[in-house]
């Protein structure tokens, strides 16, 4: 079912898309530039008929995009991503390497036959 609404909801997302590219423009680019006297603030009372498909075409896709969110919800529901993470803690801790001591991490001392720098002869 989730995926005969994935494929209506693709389908419409093209057809908004083609729809949207087939009306007519009102201006230049972000609204300015020369429009003709109507625009999206004018007051013409009829709407042509690529503006009614849009609107059907957009309503449609918003349902079949709260569809797919609450089919998601129901899938997923009960799951949490930190359930998914956690580390199953083994009663075993035998295998693994003990900590080094302190005093492995200090440099050698003036005692030690390690020079900390290499001789120049």
């Amino acid at each position: 079912m989730e995926n005969v609404v994935l494929i209506i909801h693709l389908l419409l997302a093209l057809g908004l898309i083609a729809v949207v590219l087939l009306q007519r423009s009102e201006g230049g680019g972000l609204g300015m530039g020369g429009g003709g006297g109507g625009g999206a603030v004018s007051g013409r009372a009829a709407a042509t008929a690529l503006s009614r498909l849009t609107w059907i075409l957009a309503i449609a896709f918003i349902c079949t995009s709260i569809t797919l969110t609450i089919m998601a919800a129901q899938k997923s529901a009960g799951a949490s991503v930190t359930d998914r993470l956690a580390v199953p803690q083994t009663e075993d801790q035998g295998d693994t390497p003990a900590a080094p001591l302190g005093s492995d991490l200090l440099p050698p001392s003036e005692g030690d036959n390690a020079p900390l720098v290499p001789s120049a002869d």
